[in-house]
């Protein structure tokens, strides 16, 4: 049954994702209650209610269960034990397994693996042993990552040409965390695929983006994606597989290598609408942000072909002050997220510009 007018929806994080949800179910006639520890966050700035609190706050997540009709989440690194308490009293989409299989790459991966979607190779590491015996099987060459925790190129550490001898110390200086090993593909180019899955088990899928990023963070995606229609087929069939399996409801998104034969190897799984997917509010009708309200909601999803091609890019950190310029070209969708103080690294906005298709 779909949520009715003027039903609240919980939202956990007060970031930009839930600055953009917010207004999305906003327009959609709901109101909503924000979780995020941080005052005057972005979120908060466009929501009803703002529960400022931990997000492992026990008293506070039943405050947040007692005063929604459901509950979803702007980021993957929301404690599961918490998704679980809102999901006995509230109920709470994406579903936690969603979660817990995004949350650790060595899971992540291996799930992706274990239902016939491939990915780059990779080992787990847990010792400077484990790093020195996956160099040398990777032939001196990957990228360690943090398995929990990282994003936007954090936790991470690169390696070409690397003997066994250069993994001594490494564990330590990560943190001594668990860690994973991934190898390199010779791939040509990056592309995310943001598709959603409502509560009768429908799924759509949107265009693939091309995607170019710096210093690990994404700066540029672009559609069309340079690819060809089997690629983007295989792109689109890979998601509904994830979602189908994970009993998905939202969106996701999925990130993907193509190797040059157009082989496809899945790259990571976001349980939650993605920065590679702002373009849809520019060139859909029926944005991401909308496309996850309405999936939560139990209401029928939108279309999700494009009326334009577009590329969107970030506003990083002294990035933003382009934006007064950016608002005098043509054609251009500029979003701000209301933060104060523009940082190294940090998201201050978006802009796509559309054309003609």
């Amino acid at each position: 049954m779909a949520l009715p007018s003027g039903a609240t929806i919980g939202i956990i994080g007060g970031g930009q994702l839930g600055r953009m949800l917010a207004m999305a179910a906003a327009r959609l006639g709901y109101r909503t209650a924000i979780l995020e520890p941080q005052a005057d966050c972005p979120a908060a700035q466009v929501a009803n209610i703002h529960v400022a609190a931990a997000y492992d706050d026990a008293d506070a997540l039943d405050r947040l269960a007692d005063m929604v009709d459901i509950v979803t989440y702007e980021f993957e690194n929301v404690p599961v034990a918490a998704a679980k308490r809102l999901a006995a009293k509230a109920g709470i989409f994406p579903p936690p397994r969603a979660l817990e299989v995004a949350q650790d790459r060595l899971v992540e991966k291996t799930f992706l693996n274990s239902i016939g979607i491939a990915t780059a190779p990779f080992l787990a590491v847990d010792s400077d042993e484990d790093l020195a015996e996956g160099l040398s099987a990777f032939g001196g060459s990957g990228i360690l990552k943090t398995r929990r925790l990282g994003y936007d190129g954090k936790g991470q550490r690169l390696f070409r040409d690397a003997s066994a001898a250069e993994a001594e110390g490494v564990f330590a200086a990560m943190g001594s965390v668990p860690l994973i090993l991934e190898g390199f593909v010779p791939f040509e180019r990056e592309i995310s695929i943001i598709a959603a899955r409502a509560q009768d088990g429908s799924i759509m899928a949107y265009d693939p983006a091309e995607n170019v990023h710096r210093n690990g963070i994404l700066h540029r995606s672009t559609v069309p994606a340079a690819i060809s229609d089997e690629v983007a087929q295989k792109a689109m069939d890979a998601a509904s597989a994830i979602l189908s399996a994970l009993d998905y409801v939202g969106v996701i998104g999925v990130e993907f290598f193509v190797l040059g034969d157009g082989i496809l190897l899945a790259n990571e799984i976001a349980p939650r609408v993605h920065n590679s997917g702002h373009w849809t509010e520019a060139a859909c009708v029926i944005s991401q942000f909308e496309q996850h309200i309405r999936a939560i909601a139990g209401l029928p999803l939108g279309v999700t072909a494009r009326h334009s091609d577009c590329v969107m890019e970030n506003l990083v950190g002294d990035d933003v002050s382009r934006a007064q310029a950016l608002l005098s070209e043509p054609d251009l969708v500029l979003h701000l997220y209301g933060k104060a103080e523009p940082r190294p690294g940090r998201k201050m906005g978006h802009f796509t510009r559309i054309g003609r298709k």
